[in-house]
């Protein structure tokens, strides 16, 4: 830490006014009780010695100093330090600050002057440090020590907590080693109480990082508890700070209170942001009142944008509007602190100057000016939405008079987005006159608003299905700015609807050119992709839209309807089963899974999910149909009857499921009931041909009377079924026939069209017949005599599925769900 520290250089020796207040230290007593010598001398015979001088010829120090007396003396200091160039005991002392040293008694003997001593040889080696000493092993150690900590903070600012942890505990035993060696070799003194303060404040800081509260706050208490560390009390605020965190807003406010009182007012913006901590912990706890004063003193002594949003909350809590409103105006008023847009402009046409300000314009500071500009606005414009719809009678009015007091500010283009934001809320309520009517204000305006506010109203006639107008706007959007994604988006939209999906696709693509990072385009290119079966170019579109959205169903869903129509079933499975981690109860996904499990053939897994589909929405017709076939299939007729029962109670007009329910009790032996269900299927469909065949053969098998009852009636609905598919036939060849003569003469064109149409409201069953009656051919094509074979089930579950099936089958489906 001290080698970053580096001593200011002494005053310069050439002092131009030094010497004038030198006097002769022989006449100096004010310092006598103070002079060792001098008390020496008075106590003992010392001092009544005969003073010896100097006998070196040639230096003006070696002569005595004649005083007024006649009497010559040698100088000596107040201390008794004898002058320079005295010989004292025997031997002159070397002269310094007049003449080079060199001077000794040795060389009035005839000896060579040599006064940098070369001829003593060279000097003798340095000695080596002993590593074995106990100050060495100590300063070694301390060295460690503060390794381990810089190792510890540059782990925990890569996110490596768990080794910032490991190295600050480390940094704490060998902390602990170095307090006890000291104590054994040195004094308490000598002990580095900041590499002790240092060490255990950054365990402390670990802790907190790795969410161990208890252990950071237990480490603070030693810090703040030692009397030793200077200021440790300021410690408490990271205290509290874990207090907060642990929601024990109370004792985080006592902590705060108290470091507030610990730190000195110089500190004005540490106390700043202590008392902005209190006031969220008063919001927190609920007490606005509280956290309104707290927020009000920092707005009054440096206000911020932090506090000022935290204070409109607050009042808008308590519900007092005109505070709402005193309090938005402050917001406005915080000063940023930031250059605009104008020192970026180039005053004239210098090319330096020029390339200064393109230097500039996107360096670290003006990102930095951004950032902040940015964060102002959105905290006004959040402000703005929250506050309009309550500081008046209506929250139009409320808008208008944000809109004014921003114009008013620094913040001109806000009002603009306020005035979008005010169109926006009229959607939500429904209330699309208005909004359309908001909108069209700004087709007068410049560029970018007039484009935000046309891409608004494309999309709003794109919801009420008019195209033309919605065609209009992404026009006058795009014309407005070129570089507005969402304008060359809601384009590509209009065009998507006409059909014409090529240049739906380029529209997209540019709006990605200028925003790579544009979800809706994206989304939407990969959907005109799958439109024009490139299925490749659409999978890579879903899954980079995975990488940038995460876990997104829509994209998840339609990255494994992909791999399914590429027939991978394996990858379709997978992404399914990621989707189904995110939405657990949604019946399509699991439905969908049960289907793709069942063409691999895993009947166990298929059942599973079908089963859970039909636990969460029990009315998907599909789904039953498998549970019901799987249930004959494994010879559990009685649990399959459960199924087609739900069927027939969600289509009552289709006889077809109540027929399924009538075999299931025959295949599981309950003739009673088998017989009964198609009494009860024949008198709601009484020309049903495959009911009353099964009600003749039940009546045969259990010689019952109603035999002869039930083969009259099915002779006459055989007959009567004959009789209209003649009228159907004869029909159809007198269509024919009419139209080969109605090209040959058009004027009889009319009398054959009357024909041709009465042939066919004949063809059409009475209006006292069911429904259902005359489609016995559909039901003989999707449903087999539950009289043959007990291990045969119907077809429709036990034959390999069709695309056409499939379709079918989501058609019906989507006409059950629930509005």
């Amino acid at each position: 830490m001290m080698q970053n520290v580096h001593l200011a250089p002494e005053a310069d020796e050439d002092d131009l006014y030094s010497g004038y207040n030198d006097y002769n230290p022989t006449f100096d007593t004010e310092d006598l009780e103070n002079d060792i010598a001098f008390q020496q001398a008075a106590r003992t015979s010392h001092g009544r010695r005969p003073p010896v001088t100097a006998k070196i010829p040639g230096t003006s120090a070696s002569r005595p100093l004649a005083t007024g007396f006649g009497s010559k003396a040698s100088l000596t200091s107040s201390m008794g330090r004898p002058m320079t160039g005295a010989i004292q005991d025997g031997v002159a002392r070397p002269m310094t600050a007049v003449h080079a040293a060199g001077y000794t008694k040795a060389a009035m003997k005839g000896s060579s002057f040599d006064p940098l001593g070369q001829a003593r040889g060279p000097a003798p080696p340095l000695e080596m440090k002993n590593a074995d000493s106990s100050e060495e092993k100590i300063r070694q150690l301390e060295k460690k020590v503060n390794e381990l900590v810089e190792e510890s903070c540059i782990a925990n600012s890569c996110g490596d907590l768990k080794l910032a942890l490991e190295k600050a505990k480390e940094a704490g035993r060998k902390e602990r080693v170095l307090v006890r060696q000291r104590e054994q070799t040195a004094t308490p003194e000598n002990i580095n109480l900041d590499l002790t303060y240092s060490v255990l404040f950054n365990l402390a800081s670990q802790y907190a990082a790795n969410e161990m509260y208890a252990e950071a706050l237990n480490t603070y208490q030693v810090i703040v508890k030692n009397k030793m560390f200077n200021n440790g009390g300021r410690l408490k605020v990271n205290m509290g700070n874990i207090y907060l965190k642990q929601r024990n807003y109370s004792r985080a406010i006592k902590l705060y209170r108290m470091a507030l009182d610990q730190i000195p007012s110089v500190h004005k913006e540490m106390r700043i942001k202590i008392m902005h901590n209190i006031g969220v912990a008063f919001i927190k706890t609920g007490q606005y009142v509280d956290a309104i004063s707290s927020f009000e003193h920092i707005m009054s002594t440096a206000p911020n944008l932090k506090a000022g949003f935290n204070l409109i909350l607050c009042y808008f809590a308590t519900g007092n509007h005109e505070q709402m409103k005193k309090a938005f105006q402050k917001l406005i008023a915080v000063p940023l602190e930031v250059d605009f847009d104008d020192k970026y402009i180039s005053p004239n046409d210098d090319p330096y100057t020029n390339l200064l300000i393109e230097a500039i314009k996107n360096d670290s500071l003006r990102q930095i000016e951004n950032e902040r500009k940015s964060m102002a606005e959105e905290y006004i414009m959040t402000a703005a939405k929250l506050i309009a719809p309550v500081i008046e009678t209506s929250f139009a009015v409320g808008y208008d008079w944000c809109v004014e007091v921003v114009k008013a500010s620094h913040y001109v283009e806000l009002a603009n987005d306020l005035e979008i934001n005010k169109a926006t809320t009229y959607l939500r309520q429904q209330d699309f006159s208005k909004a359309l009517e908001t909108l069209k204000m700004f087709e007068k305006k410049d560029s970018r608003v007039k484009s935000a506010a046309a891409t608004n109203l494309s999309f709003l006639y794109y919801l009420e299905n008019e195209l033309a107008q919605a065609t209009n706007y992404a026009d006058l959007a795009v014309n407005s700015d070129r570089y507005n994604p969402a304008a060359l988006t809601n384009k590509g939209n209009t065009v998507f609807a006409n059909g014409d999906y090529e240049k739906a696709a380029e529209f997209y693509k540019e709006a990605l050119r200028n925003d790579s990072s544009c979800a809706e385009a994206l989304y939407n290119l990969g959907l005109t992709y799958k439109k024009l079966n490139r299925v490749d170019e659409a999978l890579d579109c879903f899954l980079k839209l995975y990488e940038i959205l995460g876990d997104s169903t829509q994209v998840l869903h339609q990255i494994a309807n992909i791999y399914e129509m590429m027939e991978d079933r394996n990858q379709a499975i997978r992404w399914l089963l990621q989707l189904n981690s995110i939405v657990p109860t949604d019946p399509h996904v699991l439905s969908k899974l049960g289907k793709l499990c069942d063409n691999e053939v895993d009947k166990s897994q298929a059942f599973h999910y079908y089963y859970e589909s039909y636990r969460y929405f029990p009315s998907n017709i599909e789904v039953i149909e498998w549970l019901g076939a799987y249930y004959i299939e494994t010879q559990f007729c009685e649990k399959a009857i459960e199924y087609f029962k739900r069927a027939a109670l969600i289509l009552p007009t289709q006889v077809k499921w109540q027929l399924m329910v009538a075999s299931c009790y025959r295949r599981s032996g309950n003739y009673q009931k088998a017989l009964e269900k198609y009494k009860v299927i024949h008198r709601k469909f009484p020309e049903n041909i495959e009911c009353l065949r099964f009600l003749v053969r039940l009546c045969t098998d259990m010689g019952l009377k109603e035999l002869q009852e039930y083969t009259t009636k099915l002779k006459k609905v055989e007959k009567l079924k004959e009789i209209r598919e003649q009228r159907i036939k004869s029909g159809r060849d007198g269509s024919a026939r009419s139209r080969r003569e109605g090209s040959a003469a058009g004027g009889d064109s009319g009398g054959t069209k009357g024909e041709r149409l009465s042939t066919k409201l004949k063809a059409f069953p009475g209006t006292n017949e069911p429904y259902e009656s005359s489609s016995s051919k559909e039901i003989d094509a999707s449903y087999i005599d539950p009289l043959g074979p007990q291990t045969e089930r119907p077809k429709t579950a036990a034959r390999k599925r069709t695309e056409e099936d499939d379709f079918a089958d989501e058609e019906l489906g989507e006409d059950l769900l629930p509005e």
